[in-house]
């Protein structure tokens, strides 16, 4: 977050004046907005007129609000932005042509890992085409349950339960949805063909199946089709922050920092689409789909965490109302509700971080900067890893200092050996790592100090570091509902392989990788309290 002093206004009134509330808002308000007057004024020639506006940001009244009060004003802010502009760096072209296909019926938008409808740049993109091409606007997704133990009922539910809640509102806004049965190299092309669709925008994703996804479309479909790539994830585009894989935070913050200005923009309301499509979608049964899908009924859904936009803005409400204000002293504390607790709502595209960030920065407070440290420069962080390092789940895939310290130590004897069935079991000798490992396999979540000393204790108490990678990676992309993510990647790759992080002191197993103890977390937090709350059932 950039950090730059403001003036302080001095007001004089007479001893018996009153001064309501409101006029310190409206002065508060002022001072903001001259600050980013004089700021944007001297940066206007730098966005140029194609960019999309700074957005200028008002600082919440303290007063109390009603439930809902987010989405009320969240919607207001679309609709005085309507006319935003589209700044183009936010997307990329896959194939050689840019032009919508002549005499097409229709623009695609392939769903993929943003799935919302409004605060979405590809979607936002998708309908501004169709709409200088006057032509209908459809919207996919490609549905693929791999044969595997990560396939789980847990994340397939959010997933579709979030999908249903996308087609609903997108049936108000007169655009089509199809759900797609299939791998899309597959089943996209012929759907294409078939519709006589013009040209196709994607969002999104570093991981290697989502490219090779990208790979396998782009050989399909007709050379005069365009295939468009744009990045609704992150708010500065992946490409646009940097050309490579950066070596850590320290390393990427000030180029995040920089290009905020240009692209921490808000969104314009996606609105009403006038060119309605002559064939309509096929009705999808949602709870048919779900039941049917061949995913592990084990691990069932969580209590805590509802799918969909709806339920993830009232997260984010929460978060703005109750838990902001200790998210910047308490954040670090298992114990402590500081959290904003949104990471599968951001996992899964059905919240925008940019719209988390637009909203949080608004509120105000000591704890927007430690938070937005975390939800910008360390979340997009992982994207560049993974979007530049094809080895991002793999031991090889660590720095050379790292994989050497880790093989040098490899042979260490370790005070404890568990499998992967004890640990998933949560059956050590460690009372808070099982319970930390039973908080993700009941809740679908494990709180961020934890992740870190629950990741290095599988390193300590398994043969091999290569073992420990993939069973913590395993147990995170099987419980977690924000798991199978580049945020679950650079996790576990940070504890084990210290990735984005330094050497430390030699020791034994770890080697030059950061270590962290029981006797740490004693000093951190009350431990016995979160074991007590955590103590495992039979799992």
């Amino acid at each position: 977050m950039l950090c730059t002093p403001i003036s302080i206004f001095c007001l004089t009134v007479p001893r018996r004046v009153v001064l309501s509330p409101k006029f310190f808002a409206d002065c508060t308000s002022l001072q903001f907005h001259l600050f980013h007057w004089r700021a944007n004024m001297s940066k206007r020639k730098a966005t140029g007129s194609g960019a999309e506006k700074p957005v200028k940001i008002s600082k919440i009244s303290s007063e109390k609000k009603s439930d809902g009060w987010l989405q009320d004003r969240v919607l207001l802010q679309r609709t005085k932005h309507k006319d935003n502009k589209f700044n183009k760096k936010r997307l990329r072209y896959l194939t050689d042509t840019d032009k919508v296909k002549q005499g097409a019926e229709g623009v695609l938008y392939w769903m993929h890992r943003d799935q919302r409808v409004q605060d979405n740049w590809a979607l936002i993109h998708a309908q501004r085409l169709a709409l200088k091409a006057e032509l209908p606007l459809h919207v996919c997704f490609c549905l693929v349950v791999p044969k595997s133990k990560l396939s789980t009922y847990r994340h397939f539910s959010f997933l579709l339960k979030g999908l249903e809640e996308v087609s609903q509102e997108l049936k108000t806004v007169g655009v089509e949805f199809h759900l797609l049965h299939g791998p899309p190299g597959e089943v996209l092309p012929g759907f294409v063909s078939d519709r006589s669709l013009g040209a196709i925008v994607t969002d999104f994703s570093p991981l290697r199946e989502s490219l090779q996804s990208l790979e396998d479309v782009k050989k399909k479909i007709p050379k005069d089709i365009p295939l468009i790539q744009v990045d609704a994830h992150n708010i500065v585009p992946c490409w646009e922050a940097s050309p490579k894989q950066e070596y850590s935070a320290r390393t990427i913050r000030g180029k995040i920092n920089k290009a905020l200005p240009e692209f921490l923009t808000d969104f314009p309301l996606l609105e009403k689409h006038p060119y309605t499509a002559t064939r309509t979608s096929k009705q999808v049964d949602w709870s048919k789909v779900l039941a049917s899908a061949e995913v592990d009924k084990a691990v069932g859904e969580t209590e805590w965490a509802k799918p969909g936009t709806k339920a993830g803005m009232a997260m984010l409400e929460s978060f703005i109302d109750v838990r902001l204000k200790l998210f910047s002293s308490q954040r670090n504390d298992p114990n402590a509700a500081a959290l904003s607790q949104l990471s599968p709502w951001i996992r899964f595209g059905q919240i925008s971080a940019q719209r988390v960030s637009l909203q949080v920065k608004a509120a105000g407070g000591e704890s927007v900067a430690p938070f937005i440290e975390e939800l910008v420069v360390r979340r997009e962080l992982t994207d560049n890893f993974c979007f530049y390092n094809k080895k991002y789940d793999s031991v090889k895939g660590a720095y050379e200092w790292a994989q050497k310290t880790l093989k040098d130590h490899a042979k260490d004897k370790r005070p404890y050996v568990y499998t992967r069935e004890q640990l998933e079991k949560a059956k050590t000798h460690d009372n808070l790592w099982n319970g930390a490992q039973f908080q993700m396999v009941s809740e679908g979540k494990m709180h961020g100090f934890l992740r870190m000393y629950w990741a290095k204790k599988i390193l300590e108490w398994t043969s091999s570091p290569e073992e420990a990678l993939s069973i913590a990676l395993y147990l995170n992309d099987r419980y977690s509902l924000d798991g199978q993510d580049p945020n679950g990647f650079v996790g576990c790759m940070w504890s084990i392989c210290g990735i984005h992080d330094q050497g430390w002191a030699e020791r034994p197993i770890f080697g030059k990788i950061r270590f962290m103890n029981y006797k740490g977390c004693l000093r951190k937090f009350d431990v016995a309290r979160f074991e007590k709350k955590y103590r495992p059932k039979d799992l």
